[in-house]
Formats: structure tokens, sequence, C-alpha cells
């Protein structure tokens, strides 16, 4: 085409989709083509050799839209009809349907929808094709017909797959129908349904929420605390939190029906009680019921009875959930005295609990208690087992270093590294000693008034985190020294450190200890032990490693040697 040779590229599209009829891009491409020539009655052409093949339904909706370019409208209206017989499906008659209404033709999309109905009626997405059936006829105005769709879809369609078309029937006989006869007997059917099934499973929880909505729907309050009574009544089999999870939602269901629907709030309290009452506590329990006992006794302004309410989930079944409402609740109220209380007994209850240790240590920052906060931090890491250390051990450090406690943050560095070298403390502590010192603009007015103390400063700071950079290489050198890419990561740490202090800085030091990236494999083992494949790996070799190479290389040459006189002497 670019060389304007347009039978020749016709000629490569004949044998591409010749070759390959089911690619539909290439049919696609092949028709643009001829349609940027002009050359429309091709594409046409071309069209008609797709649908000869039976594509899909994205090739006879782009042969539809092809012809209303064009105008076409008699040759879409028989495209669609070939494409209804090759595709018999509900969207496929909905969307013919639609083109006929657009257009005015209202018998037209009515037989459309007649034929859908007859051909598809025991389809399994039949419902969403009588939904829309009955919704033209509710265009049209023609009120009978559509109720009569409705009626003989109903006496079709699953009851499984109906909802929706219960849904729309009842809203559509609230607006044209008896709207007391037409529910009564819509409800009496359903209710028939979920009775057979509740009375085969009463366990089935979903039956006897769906149950419970088709009540509520009706409104009769007196049957809706009839089925909760009924539903509530049927406690699972086994103390496992499997088993009660759905069960609890009915409770909790029926408390909110009581409260926001119905307006009683004493029977809503019942509800709560008679539900934390029922519960095993002891093998297990459900902090949402707790939390939301207490919230509706707030609502109520009563607190005393909320902090009752929480008071006995802490007692009976404490849970991180009830502890941390509990405590924002008393925070909200500016109750800082039982917020220790209950930060205690927190603590008491899962002391390896970082997140209970960080946040009493941040109500006592907060109340400008800053050695409590301390005192609070100390007690956290002596802990023996934590679940975020390092997420503690970093907000402590944040705690000194915002308090500009230098020394203090240098012991605390310490400490951490008698607990753990990892590379990530290593360079926070010679970021900490870089930095350390600095404040703010009238500390640094104070420094520029006399130079050279503040050169000398500088100085002692490029000193110190050189220091711990230098602790950090040699700890990697000698104690761990198959650590090689965290050793390598320290010293490009290390590098754009010293590159940041610029004339204070000595880049060579660091670039003397630099490594050398080599690749290498090793074997790949197997199951049965074997090794049949290799991988490549990045090496490091540092400069300290390559001078004792040469030694290695001695000595392996001896032993070489002595392996090779012991097997001659051994043959002689």
């Amino acid at each position: 085409m670019r060389n304007r040779f347009v039978d020749h590229a016709r000629n490569v599209w004949d044998r591409a989709v010749s070759l390959l009829p089911w690619v539909d891009q290439l049919w696609y491409k092949y028709i643009h083509m001829e349609e940027v020539l002009g050359a429309v009655a091709n594409a046409r052409q071309v069209f008609e050799l797709w649908m000869a093949w039976r594509p899909d339904t994205a090739g006879w909706n782009s042969h539809i839209k092809f012809e209303l370019r064009y105008g076409e409208i008699e040759r879409a209206c028989a495209i669609y009809e070939r494409f209804v017989a090759e595709h018999p499906r509900p969207d496929t008659f909905i969307r013919y349907a639609k083109f006929e209404m657009k257009r005015g033709e209202v018998e037209r999309a009515r037989r459309a929808y007649e034929r859908a109905a007859d051909l598809l009626a025991d389809d399994e997405d039949a419902e969403v094709l009588f939904v829309a059936f009955a919704e033209f006829e509710e265009r049209c105005w023609e009120v009978e017909s559509a109720r009569a769709v409705y009626k003989y879809a109903l006496d079709r369609v699953p009851k499984c797959r109906a909802e929706e078309l219960y849904r729309k029937f009842l809203a559509f006989e609230k607006q044209f129908g008896d709207r007391g006869g037409i529910e009564d007997a819509i409800v009496g059917k359903r209710r028939f349904q979920y009775e057979d099934e509740v009375r085969n499973n009463p366990l089935n929880y979903d039956s006897w929420f769906d149950y419970i909505r088709l009540e509520e729907s009706v409104g009769n309050k007196d049957r809706i605390r009839e089925v909760y009574e009924r539903a509530i009544a049927n406690i699972p089999p086994a103390e496992e939190k499997c088993y009660w999870q759905r069960y609890i939602y009915l409770w909790i269901n029926y408390a909110l029906y009581e409260e926001l629907d119905a307006k009683d709030m004493e029977r809503t309290r019942e509800v709560y009680s008679k539900c934390l009452k029922l519960i095993p506590h002891k093998k297990l329990t459900f902090s949402k019921m707790w939390l939301m006992a207490a919230q509706f006794e707030i609502r109520q302004k009563n607190l005393k009875a909320a902090r009752r309410i929480l008071g006995n989930a802490i007692g009976m079944a404490p849970r991180g959930k009830i502890f941390k409402k509990y405590i924002e609740i008393e925070l909200y109220l500016g109750n800082f005295e039982h917020c220790r209380t209950l930060y205690e007994k927190y603590i008491e209850w899962s002391p390896a609990n970082c997140y209970a240790w960080m946040k009493y240590a941040e109500l006592e920052k907060k109340l400008s208690e800053n050695d409590r906060a301390r005192s609070i931090y100390e007690l956290a890491i002596a802990q023996s087992a934590l679940d975020t250390p390092e997420v503690l051990w970093k907000e402590y450090l944040q705690f000194e270093i915002d308090k500009n406690e230098l020394h203090r943050t240098c012991e605390l560095y310490e400490r951490l590294l008698d607990r753990t070298k990892h590379l990530k403390v290593w360079i926070s502590y010679a970021e900490f000693e870089a930095s350390a010192g600095l404040g703010g603009e009238d500390s640094q007015n104070e420094e520029f008034k006399n130079e050279v103390s503040y050169q000398e400063q500088q100085i002692e700071k490029v000193r110190r985190c050189q220091a711990v950079f230098e602790r950090a290489f040699e700890y990697f050198r000698t104690s761990a020294p198959e650590l090689k890419e965290e050793r390598a990561m320290l010293l490009e740490e290390w590098l754009n450190k010293e590159v940041s202090f610029g004339h204070l800085g000595d880049v060579t030091l660091v670039q003397k200890k630099a490594p050398r990236k080599v690749k290498r494999k090793r074997p790949v083992p197997t199951e049965d032990g074997s090794t049949v494949a290799y991988e490549e790996y990045i090496d490091y070799t540092f400069p300290d490693e390559v001078a004792m190479a040469p030694n290695l290389k001695i000595l392996e040459a001896a032993y070489k040697w002595k392996k090779q006189k012991t097997d001659h002497t051994d043959d002689d």
C-alpha cells in the first residue's frame, strides 16, 4: 500500500484471510483498507466472505455498523436477521429489537422479542430476555402485554435464576397494577419456597437471610420478628468460628432492624444482650458484636453502659480491636488516666504487640510526658519477643532525635547493634552521625558567627559517619564474609555519602574498597541430588580477596603436585 500496489495488497489480504480465516484482525484490516480506498462494494464483499466463516458476535456487529455508516438500513436489517439465526442468544435478539425500536419499527421489534421468547425460553439467560421484552412493552404503553410477558416468564424461568425478574415484576405492579393482590401472590409464592428451604436445611443461614429480606420488603413487623427469632434459634452445632460467622450476622441484622427500622431501643438492647450471652467466649468471640453493642449505648447517650460492655469484653474476651476502640472513646472524652490503664491492660494481654507499646508512648508524647514515653520505649525493647521490633526501634530512635538527645540516640544505636547487625541499621546509624547536631536556623546562625568552630563541627560529623561505615565494613568483611551483596550495598551508600560531603568527603577511601562484579555459574541441584543445569549469578570480588588470590593459587598448585606424586608412587 505504501508503494501504491493496491492489487498486490489485495492479493496478500486474500491469501491471509484464506489461510487464517479465524484471525479477526486480518479481516478488520482488509476491510479498513478497502474503506480507506473508497471501495465500499469491495469492503462489503469482504464482509460477506467473512460472514461465511461464521464469526463471533463482534464480527457481525462490525458488519452491521458498516452498513449503517453508509445508510444501508435494509441491508443492516437483513444482516440482523442472519445474525440472530447464526447466534440465537438473548443478547443478540435484544440488540436486534433495540435497533428496530430505534428506527421506529415497533411491530418488527415485537416480532423479534416474540421469536426470541419462543426459541430461548429455556435458556440460562432467559431472564434477561424477558425483562427486556417486558420493559419494551412498558415503553410502548402496552401494560397488559407487559404483564403477560412477566407472568409467562415467571412460569418458565427457574426460581433460582428469577430474582431480577421478580424484582422487576414487583416494581411494574407497583406502578401499573393492583399492588395488594399481586404483591401478596408473589410474596406468598416466594415465602413457600423459602419455607421449604429452611425446613430442609435449618442451618443454611443464607436461606434465612433471603427469607428475612422478603419479609422486610413486605414490612409486617410481627412476621419479621418471628422469622428472626426462628433463624437465631438455629445455633451452630460446633463451637468453631467457621460455623458461627454467618450465624452471628443474623443477630447483627436483627439488632440493626430493631434500632433503625422498628425504632425499638429496648428490644435492640435486649438483642445485643442475648447475643453476647450466647456466644461461647472461652473458645471464640466476635469483637464486632461487643463494639456494636457499645456504640449503640453511646448513640443512646449512655456512656456508663458502653463502658460496662467494653469492660466486660476486656475481661471475658480481650481483643486488639476492643482495646483500640475503647481507648479511642476515652481519648476523645479526655480521660487520659483511663487511657493509661487501658494501655497497660492491652500490653499485659499482648506484650509482644509493638502497636500497643508505640501508641502508649505516643499518648505520653502528646501529653509532653517525655520521661514516661522513654520508660515505655525501654520496657518495650526489653521484651523477649516482639512482632515488629524494627518499627519499635525506629520510633524510639526518632523520638530521641526529635528531642535532640544526641548522646542518648548514639547509645541507643549501639544497643541496637548489639542485637542485630543488619545493613539498614548500620546505614541509619551513619546517616544519623552525618546529620547529628544540625539545629534550626538560630543554632546555625550561631555557628556561622564562628566559622572555625562550624568547620570543626562539620569535620567531626564526617569523621563520626566514616567511623560507623568503617565499623560496618569491617564487620561484613570479617564476621559475615558470605554477605558480599550487603557489603557492596554498604560501600555504595558510603560512596554516596562521601560525595554529599563535598570537599570534606574522601571518595578515594571508598573507591579503594569497591568490589568488582563477576558473573559466575553454579549448579542447580535436583531432587535426586544430581546437577543437570547451571545458573548464572552475580558475585563480588573485593580488593582484599584479590590480594590473597596469588597465595591461594600457589597452595592449589602445590596440592595438585603432591597428589600427582602420591598417585605415581602407588602405581610403582
